[in-house]
């Protein structure tokens, strides 16, 4: 699965400690220059009208009368828009277009039809960003209107898509589900409802963008709060007609993303594309209210579980049906079934999806992908079970447990769910539940715990690394990744120092560069896993050119020594021999009259050689307490215990999960979004309105790692856990509120008024 590297062993030292985020000062004190924060001489502000209906044409825009407006410099229409070429069909190897496609397929600006409120009409330019806002405000435009499609029951357009982006299959089925469902003792057929979510990240979407001639060719300089700078900068090559070899696209801080940030290219394309026309920089920043439309959202969903049983509670077959909305311009499906094809061992299985397209904005990923939604209908309906048998829900689970993909039938690399919930459920003082619901009571509040399993596929992604070591002793190290909240900086940074026996303060790591070695996209809590693998290959390569320096160097002590009595340690090769010579890497170079040594790691994972189910996993604890006259429910205290292999920085591991968790309460409690069934305009569109956990929602959360490495995840060991502190957290948190109340909550948010 791995490139071969000089070393095949990996010793952690300053992996595996609770580091301090070397961003962090910078963060906190407002040294970290984010997107729309950079400035440039000559800079221009675009401003982006949104369309005020949701189906239909523009017929007029009255540009002349904004165009007399102060500091105004144009109006772009889709009539004087320069031309922008199609998106591509795919980028790295995720499908963009069709039926099951990831992206909005529509170039922005090309035509005058409209396909959703808050689509893209008009450009207002001007030379400060408050006359632009101005501006945008009054400019006037006429429309045609046509009837739009806003009702997911009566949708005219309809299709089941083969997959999920090309990669997860969305139609399947093994062993005959109908008939043992007939057969089985204990039947439940159930019906689980999501809202749409909104990504909300505090900084909003924003491009700057230049262009330069250099040699006679046009070269483009992009700020752009991205977090898939390979494919943006292949799409922009393809569609604006430009060598990829000449855009340089930067982002040393991305604000959050949660899924966002990622294949809404329009904005991009649009500053771009804008930029080269007017022939001077441009700044497009979205507003708030733009986030609610042009950003994407996690789609509604309806879903259906229809599950047989036997009175010991062995699951005999379980059929899952989910059904999103995706736009008229794109076959976004939420892939809602994903965890139902590998949680379970049940011979009998089926999973359907369909989706059906609206006039509303395009739908995108959404931190937990599909298992926001459809582990909220799979833990669920387990816990229904559990209540049906009479049975603890975690030996429900583990009676079920599956050793291996039951469509894949390929054993799990590492899966250590068992320890999970027994870690767990000693933390949480899960034997002091009642099996009974209703029994538990403090004043007028009714108090009971829940739980579900937490699962999150563990992605390993082409990720490439260069590695270059100086003579003064210290070493920078470069790959083209992100730094989205996720620590990035810091633990490349310690598996460097650790890869080239270092310390960690003799290390820089540099991100956010089109022109740095290639990465992958920072999505699926891939980041670490991949590009970490990248740097350790780097860093043993290093290794061994460094060891050929001095090897081959008749100043150094180790002159003509074989390699293998060549050892690294602390910043120095030695000969292993007892009493044997010692330099120290700047030494080496010095006397060899050498500047510096460079090296470059790549990860090329085989996908044609899977035979492994790489998955992580997770035991989510929840105690709720819910007011019988109110229908307020409070979290007082959540659990995680989660099987991630090993744990590079504990420290901003527990962050990122603990934030996913507080994520999870956010989805369960309050967070919703509307669409009006009439106009199709998003009804929320600022924060205040969009609620999500503050302070004083926030429980009292314990987190806890098993730190097992998963051994095919190569030497690293690690996998993915930003998401998986966020999935099911919904689904514990429901399941407490039944073993409180006695009452069954399938539709989110589970607000007050789900109780009456």
């Amino acid at each position: 699965m791995f490139n071969k590297s000089a070393e095949t062993k990996f010793v952690p030292v300053a992996v595996g400690q609770a580091t301090q985020r070397v961003d962090g000062r910078a963060k906190v004190t407002g040294g970290a220059l984010y997107t729309a924060e950079h400035s440039l001489e000559g800079l221009l502000y675009g401003v982006v009208v949104g369309s005020a209906i949701s189906s239909g044409s523009v017929t007029s825009i009255d540009t002349e009368s904004v165009m007399a407006l102060p500091g105004v410099v144009a109006v772009i229409t889709p009539e004087t828009a320069p031309r922008i070429g199609e998106l591509p069909e795919k980028t790295q190897g995720i499908q963009y277009s069709g039926e099951g496609g990831l992206i909005e397929m529509m170039v922005p600006m090309q035509d005058n039809s409209v396909s959703y409120a808050g689509q893209a009409i008009a450009v207002v330019v001007a030379g400060t960003f408050e006359q632009a806002i101005h501006a945008a405000e009054m400019l006037h435009v006429e429309y045609r209107r046509r009837d739009a499609e806003l009702n997911l029951e009566t949708a005219s357009r309809r299709s089941k898509p083969a997959s999920y982006c090309g990669m997860e299959p969305l139609q399947l089925e093994t062993g005959d589900p109908a008939k043992a469902y007939d057969a089985a003792a204990i039947r439940i057929e159930r019906t689980y409802e999501t809202p749409v979510h909104h990504h909300n990240a505090i900084e909003m979407l924003s491009t700057i963008a230049k262009w330069e001639t250099k040699n006679g060719d046009e070269h483009l300089l992009l700020y752009d709060t991205t977090r898939v700078l390979k494919s943006l900068s292949a799409v922009i090559a393809h569609c604006l007609d430009v060598p990829e070899s000449n855009i340089k696209i930067v982002v040393k801080f991305l604000g959050g993303s949660f899924g966002s940030k990622a294949w809404m290219f329009g904005n991009t394309l649009l500053a771009a594309a804008c930029a080269r026309k007017l022939g001077r920089p441009l700044k497009i920043a979205f507003t708030r209210q733009q986030m609610f439309e042009l950003n994407g959202h996690r789609p509604a969903t309806r879903q259906v579980m229809r599950l047989g049983a036997s009175r010991t509670g062995r699951i005999a077959s379980l059929r899952h049906e989910a059904v999103s909305h995706t736009s008229m311009v794109s076959g976004y499906p939420e892939p809602s079934t994903g965890m139902t094809m590998m949680m379970y061992g049940i011979k009998n299985l089926a999973i359907a999806q369909e989706i059906r397209h609206l006039n509303l904005p395009t739908p995108m990923p959404m931190r937990g992908v599909g298992v926001i939604a459809g582990g909220w209908a799979l833990e669920s309906l387990l816990d229904e079970l559990a209540h049906e048998l009479e049975m603890d829900p975690i030996d429900l689970r583990l009676a079920n447990e599956a050793t291996k993909g039951p469509f894949t039938d390929l054993p799990f690399s590492s899966k250590h769910l068992r320890e999970c919930f027994e870690k767990g459920g000693e933390i949480f003082g899960w034997k002091r539940r009642k099996m009974q619901p209703g029994l538990i009571r403090s004043g007028n509040e009714m108090i009971g715990f829940g739980v579900a399993s937490s699962t999150l596929p563990a992605v390993l992604d082409d990720a490439t690394a260069r590695i270059t070591l100086f003579a003064d002793g210290t070493a920078k190290v470069r790959s083209a990744t992100h730094e989205i909240g996720n620590g990035a900086y810091t633990v490349f940074k310690q598996i460097a120092a650790d890869a080239m026996s270092m310390p960690i303060d003799a290390v820089e790591f540099d991100l956010g560069d089109s022109t740095f070695p290639d990465s992958p996209i920072t999505a699926g809590s891939r980041t670490t896993a991949s590009v970490g693998a990248a740097v350790l290959t780097a860093g043993a390569n290093l290794l061994s050119a460094i060891k050929e320096v001095a090897r081959h160097d008749p100043n150094s002590a180790l002159f003509g020594l074989p390699v293998e009595r060549i050892v690294a340690s602390n910043a120095s090769l030695s000969d292993n021999t007892a009493g044997g010579a010692r330099e120290s890497y700047s030494q080496v170079l010095r006397q060899a009259g050498r500047e510096l040594v460079t090296a470059t790691g790549v990860l090329t994972p085989d996908r044609d050689d899977k035979k492994f189910e790489l998955h992580s996993f997770g035991a989510i604890f929840a105690e709720v307490r819910v007011d019988l006259s109110t229908g307020v429910v409070r979290v007082p205290r959540l659990t995680g215990v989660f099987d991630v292999g090993r744990v590079i920085n504990p420290l901003t591991a527990r962050s990122q999960l603990m934030g996913g968790m507080i994520a999870g309460l956010g989805a369960a409690l309050m967070e919703e979004s509307y669409y009006d069934p009439y106009t199709g305009r998003a009804v929320i569109r600022n924060l205040a309105d969009y609620h999500i956990p503050c302070c004083a929602d926030t429980p009292d959360i314990t987190v806890e790692t098993l730190g097992i490495p998963d051994e095919q995840m190569g030497l690293l060991g690690a996998r993915g856990l930003g998401e998986l502190g966020t999935n099911n957290v919904p689904a514990a948190i429901g399941n407490a509120i039944f073993n409180a109340t006695g009452k069954r909550l399938r539709n989110l948010p589970l607000t007050p008024d789900k109780f009456f």
